[in-house]
């Protein structure tokens, strides 16, 4: 396969991923700016912006609307819902001689209708709109594209990203202390809450939740089982030749952290959960890296973070 093609395939992938995270992570917590009136709206903003890799003056008052302008509709900020949706176009545009008819119709769709602005009383709607948005072209993938390279490099993406977005959630359970949201909502937020209740048979603990949304092995939003996905690809990708060790750097980076979560007692994990959500984040980040440098290493690796002059 083309570096041209795989590139573009592993970042739709990323990116429809991405703005599916942000959507989640941002109705919980702009709810939780509305419903508690104790919170020091400002520094909650300004630890929220921070988590997901965007930067603001610091001379600028920050509000729940100014965080929804920011990190849902400006098109400019690559933390955004708006960015992702439309950079995932642009790279199918790029790939349109292997993305499909019915995904190329689908995301054209989603970037033409995504609005400019929202309204505070459409605010869930318009993050439910997204979420059903992301859902309809993973689906569109998932039901009609062979399990060749082209889907290994899509799933590649997804995962590595589905596990930075659901460490990004986690790591804003601590941002406003004891009036963070609980962790009932964080699990409904990850689309987890009946898998949890089908798997722990009771009300939500501190252990449980985190052990679920971490290590579980068998639900698709966890951290463990994102990241085992993504060593799966890139085993499918290019097998094994050698007897001893793994030598590709990305296989190293996200089998270091896997282990490093899977064999650590979840209640080390909780009392530092912060770091830990961090080192998620650095691992997932230089193992893209890796795979650009390895993959497709013409080009550099889009940023999280809007570059100034």
């Amino acid at each position: 396969m083309l570096s041209r093609i795989a590139e573009s395939l592993f970042w739709i992938g990323r990116y429809i991923e991405r703005s599916d995270g942000t959507a989640r992570i941002l109705d919980v917590h702009l709810q939780l700016l509305l419903e508690d009136p104790w919170i020091e709206e400002d520094l909650a903003c300004r630890s929220l912006l921070s988590v997901m890799g965007s930067e603001v003056p610091d001379d600028r008052v920050l509000n729940r609307q100014s965080v929804l302008e920011i990190l849902a509709v400006d098109r400019s900020e690559p933390a955004s819902i708006a960015y992702s949706l439309g950079a995932a176009r642009e790279n199918a545009r790029r790939a349109r001689e292997i993305v499909s008819t019915e995904l190329w119709e689908c995301l054209n769709t989603t970037r033409a209708r995504m609005p400019r602005r929202v309204s505070s009383d459409k605010v869930h709607e318009f993050f439910g709109w997204v979420r059903e948005r992301s859902a309809l072209a993973v689906g569109i993938i998932e039901s009609g594209t062979s399990r060749d390279e082209a889907w290994q490099f899509f799933t590649l993406g997804r995962s590595i990203e589905r596990a930075d977005m659901t460490a990004r959630l986690l790591a804003t359970r601590s941002l406003t202390e004891a009036s963070g949201p609980s962790w009932t909502t964080i699990l409904r937020s990850c689309g987890a809450y009946e898998a949890y209740l089908r798997t722990y048979r009771g009300v939500p603990s501190a252990r449980n939740a985190a052990e679920f949304l971490l290590l579980d092995r068998l639900f698709p939003r966890s951290i463990l089982y994102s990241v085992t996905r993504a060593e799966e690809c890139m085993r499918e990708l290019e097998p094994r030749s050698d007897r001893v060790g793994v030598s590709d750097l990305s296989q190293r980076l996200l089998g270091q952290i896997r282990s490093e979560l899977e064999y650590r007692p979840i209640a080390e994990i909780l009392e530092d959960l912060t770091m830990h959500m961090d080192n998620v984040q650095a691992a997932t980040s230089a193992a893209s890296e890796a795979i650009r440098q390895r993959y497709f290493p013409t080009n550099a690796a889009p940023s999280w973070v809007r570059e100034t002059s």
